[in-house]
């Protein structure tokens, strides 16, 4: 119970602060403006085989990836990768990537077959860790990895298994030591770093490896 508590506090305490307003995208119009992201990303949005760091952006959620570019470009998010790559884009523009993206359809990347990891990483997905106060996943990204678009909760099912890890571990790193530039810090009502606080690589590593294969 305890620990269905913390969850629901955390999922409560971020929806309320996860309204910020941002401009109407135009899913046509992004399409051009993201023409430079394709070599990272695709040009449908997802990611190409063997390029795990690079996120899926197709269908992640309309207000999760505006929020993300527009704290990218602002710096509150450092992505060295794209450093100074979104300087020239408005907030239309930024808008209208996202549109874009939302509106493609994620490919599944899929999961390592291996019968312990998969149990391990469904559990902590569906159930969280009761002992260390890991809540669990299905919360906010819902039981298939869907996500909750209105509250700007991104779908994360096929994800990347590498990215998924690299980004869990940044937020644990935030939640260690603030100032560690190699942490993640733009989770609203600090979510995720309330989550990844106390989670173990193996932790890390299953639960992204069943995340890749969730749809």
């Amino acid at each position: 119970m305890k620990i269905c508590l913390q969850a629901l506090i955390l999922v409560t305490a971020s929806f309320s602060l996860t309204q910020a307003a941002f401009a109407q995208g135009d899913a046509a119009a992004g399409k051009g403006k993201a023409a430079a992201c394709a070599g990272c990303h695709g040009a449908d949005g997802n990611s190409y085989p063997g390029m795990g760091k690079f996120p899926k952006l197709a269908g992640l959620g309309e207000k999760y990836l505006n929020k993300q570019i527009n704290d990218i470009k602002s710096g509150e998010r450092t992505v060295v990768a794209m450093t100074g790559m979104l300087n020239a884009l408005s907030e239309q523009d930024i808008a209208d990537i996202a549109a874009h993206y939302n509106a493609q359809t994620r490919t599944l990347d899929g999961s390592v077959d291996n019968a312990k990891t998969l149990e391990r990483g469904e559990n902590l997905y569906r159930a969280g860790n009761l002992e260390t106060g890991v809540p669990a996943c299905t919360g906010c990204h819902s039981p298939a990895g869907n996500g909750n678009s209105p509250a700007g909760y991104p779908a994360i099912g096929g994800q990347s298994a590498e990215y998924i890890a690299s980004q869990l571990r940044a937020f644990r790193t935030a939640a260690h030591d603030a100032e560690d530039p190699a942490g993640r810090k733009n989770d609203t009502g600090n979510v995720m770093r309330g989550v990844s606080a106390h989670m173990s690589e193996q932790e890390i590593v299953a639960v992204a490896n069943y995340i890749a294969g969730l749809h």
